[in-house]
């Protein structure tokens, strides 16, 4: 193996998932110091690595890009180890593209399939996804250092979050709860009238709360933050992933459901309240290596899907629905004592 490889590590998508990369990125800085090492990625995601200080590089693919060209451009850096982090369709035909030493690792989705549909664990043990991602470099002997994932954030973004902190009145003595009730699929959201409740009583009791997501999530927020009789506002479709880091960064604690944000939040070194609905800790997706509580109700029916669904299966959604705000706020209190 040559003194200084020179890495690609691919993973497309999505926010989570492309964080929980970063541990594999410090180890093999780590034990290789002269690496190059270049990130893949989709060019929504790339500020989640744009900063990191374990990277040469952060190549990006954005949606009408071609695959082909790409292919050409990674087969004239002559890589020595290329690393598929994702196992997509996209992924795959890139390693068709791209000769070379390509590695991957084991997603466990005959594990996962099992214990959805017939309620088998076929698990042989609860292995972290970002611990999995390092099958992909068995050749490159590296360890995990169990250490959380990381998110770098670049000093405008710590400016402009200042800002609109500071312009909605969020600034100031008292602490900084962030909410994040938006999530791709809707049975990973809490209810709505939950996180009302839940931002409701912390802002009576002198909290601020800035509440935070994706332009999708603007309805959803604009409601929740409403809760907050002026203690509280909504950032969603106004920040970008690095100002939501830095929003993160500047709060107590957060609460989200199982989604990206929720790994934003530990990458940042923010402890978080998750709470967990359809997806279960086998699945690998729990906060890593992070202060954290994770609220779930165990129901026979769980887990009911990999990613969430549109709606319940059973239509009841009892898994999110009986998690209650009161039992949010004694986790809130137990993170922040």
């Amino acid at each position: 193996m040559p003194s200084d490889p020179r890495i690609l590590a691919v993973r497309f998508s999505s926010i989570g998932d492309v964080l929980l990369i970063t541990p594999l990125l410090r180890a093999l800085r780590a034990r290789h110091p002269g690496a190059t090492i270049t990130a893949l990625t989709k060019s929504a995601f790339a500020p989640l690595l744009s900063d990191n200080p374990h990277l040469n590089d952060v190549l990006t693919l954005d949606p009408q890009d071609s695959i082909a060209v790409m292919a050409r451009e990674l087969r004239l850096r002559n890589y020595t180890h290329l690393l598929d982090l994702h196992g997509s369709l996209r992924s795959r035909v890139l390693r068709l593209l791209v000769p070379g030493r390509w590695s991957g690792f084991d997603a466990r989705r005959r594990q996962r399939r099992a214990l959805i549909r017939y309620k088998r664990n076929l698990y042989r043990d609860i292995l972290p996804v970002p611990e999995r991602y390092f099958e992909a470099a068995r050749d490159l002997d590296v360890t995990p250092d169990h250490a959380p994932a990381e998110m770098h954030l670049h000093p405008s973004a710590k400016e402009n979050a200042a800002r609109w902190l500071s312009e909605n009145g969020l600034n100031g003595d008292r602490k900084l709860l962030v909410v994040a009730p938006g999530a791709a699929h809707a049975t990973k959201r809490w209810p709505q009238d939950h996180w009302r409740k839940l931002v409701e009583s912390v802002t009576g009791s002198g909290v601020r709360v800035a509440v935070i997501g994706g332009p999708e999530d603007h309805a959803l927020c604009a409601g929740v933050a409403a809760a907050g009789n002026g203690s509280a506002a909504s950032g969603a479709g106004q920040l970008g992933l690095q100002e939501s880091g830095a929003v993160l960064a500047r709060a107590a604690v957060a609460v989200t459901g199982d989604t990206g944000v929720m790994h934003m939040a530990t990458a940042i070194g923010t402890p978080v309240v998750a709470l967990f609905g359809p997806t279960v800790q086998a699945f690998g997706f729990f906060p890593y290596r992070a202060r954290a509580i994770v609220l779930q109700r165990d129901l026979g029916c769980r887990p009911c899907s990999a990613k969430g669904t549109p709606r319940c299966p059973l239509v009841h959604h009892r898994c999110l629905k009986e998690i209650t705000p009161s039992e949010v706020e004694l986790a809130l209190t137990e993170l922040s004592a």
